[in-house]
């Protein structure tokens, strides 16, 4: 089926949901309460069933060109700057590293300047027939289907669902950054309580995060910047160079938190997209990758269904098992890379310690082909 779409948020998500629903047929709007289109963060990695899914969207190739592929996962080692594990080109695929900058205007240029409105506040109203409707500008938006791809803290959900729980803080905090630095591998380094990922990015540019746990949610220092070296003043030297090519004012430093079983994703005619529906951990690198997959199920379920209330349930029976899984695997990998007791590190970097580097791919290879093996519905381009 074919028909009207409201598109509520203008990130990597919605507009990856505006391509979907456009290539398939749709009247897209997309709305963006900001002044302008553009994503805020730095640095982030696809894996490959995210990569899946732009090819899915069409815009697979000028995606790849925007990245840089790099080995972390696979590019182990200690605060001390003992290896555990070292890269086997070849033997396993690699990322590819996007600054969100690059991979959001990527997504942004496939579609229609006429098909996308910023500065729009949209919100989201119950009619009295059961369906919703958004109000923007002033004018009531009557779609026959309204995607909310409004973030983490989404007043979509909120308001389509008063009773959902509310994004949960379980104790991590990251730090992330973007130097002007030229040759540096992708790299994870782990440190009790800590762990600090390098990545490349294009144009002589490296991504970092540092993660860890703070004590309460909301604590911020007046040098974000110095915090991290007091934490890494004995991490390896390359963690250090980064640090010394980034502007202090850049550094972002967030608390992290997700979202706990939501009972759908669908109401009416709306449906939840993205971290509107499954924020998550940072730490399997699939919040945005999840939101692309979203977005392809999202428009295969529609062309496939005679009307929307079967169209979004199908949405939601492909999607919500799987991510919410992801979700507590993410949630899980960012608590035990984070943990303060010793025997948790020592557990933690225990597989590391003792699998041999040259076996390493084939136990990677297994233990995420239930994420990276996802493959796309065909997403048929309407007539």
């Amino acid at each position: 089926m074919k028909g009207t779409a409201i598109v509520i948020g203008g990130g990597i998500g919605g507009l990856a949901a505006a391509i979907g629903l456009r290539r398939t047929g749709w009247e897209v709007t997309v709305l963006e309460r900001a002044a302008s289109f553009g994503e805020i963060g730095a640095g982030m990695s696809q894996s490959p069933n995210a990569l899946r899914a732009l090819d899915a969207l069409g815009v697979g190739e000028p995606a790849r060109s925007a990245g840089t592929p790099f080995h972390a996962t696979d590019n182990i080692r200690l605060h001390d700057g003992r290896r555990l594990v070292r890269p086997q080109p070849g033997r396993t695929p690699p990322l590819l590293g996007f600054h969100r900058a690059d991979l959001h205007r990527v997504l942004l240029d496939a579609i229609p300047a006429s098909n996308l409105r910023t500065g729009s506040e949209a919100v989201v109203e119950r009619g009295t027939d059961g369906r919703f409707t958004v109000t923007a500008d002033g004018t009531v938006h009557d779609a026959d289907l309204i995607v909310a791809a409004d973030g983490v803290h989404s007043r979509s959900r909120t308001t389509v669902w008063p009773q959902a729980p509310r994004p949960k803080f379980w104790g991590n905090t990251v730090w992330r950054g973007v130097a002007e630095i030229d040759d540096t591998e992708g790299s994870m380094t782990l440190g009790p309580g800590h762990y600090f990922l390098l990545m490349p990015l294009p144009r002589g540019r490296v991504y970092w995060a540092f993660a860890g746990r703070a004590e309460r949610e909301g604590i911020r220092y007046g040098d974000e910047l110095a915090e991290v070296r007091r934490r890494v003043a004995t991490w390896p030297p390359d963690i250090h160079a980064a640090l010394d090519a980034t502007a202090p004012e850049t550094v972002l430093h967030h608390d992290m938190a997700d979202l706990e079983r939501l009972p759908a994703f669908v109401r009416g005619n709306v449906a939840l997209l993205g971290d509107a529906a499954h924020a998550m951990h940072p730490d399997m690198a699939q919040g945005a990758a999840q939101s692309l997959e979203d977005a392809v199920v999202l428009a295969a379920g529609l062309t496939a269904a005679s009307d929307i209330e079967s169209g979004l349930a199908a949405y939601d029976r492909a999607r919500r098992p799987r991510t919410q899984t992801i979700v507590r695997q993410a949630r899980g990998k960012a608590l035990m890379a984070t943990t303060p007791n010793r025997f948790g590190y020592l557990l933690q970097t225990l597989a590391p310690r003792l699998v041999p580097s040259s076996r390493w791919p084939a136990l990677a290879e297994r233990a995420l082909a239930p994420v990276w093996g996802w493959e796309p519905p065909v997403l048929a381009p309407a007539a």
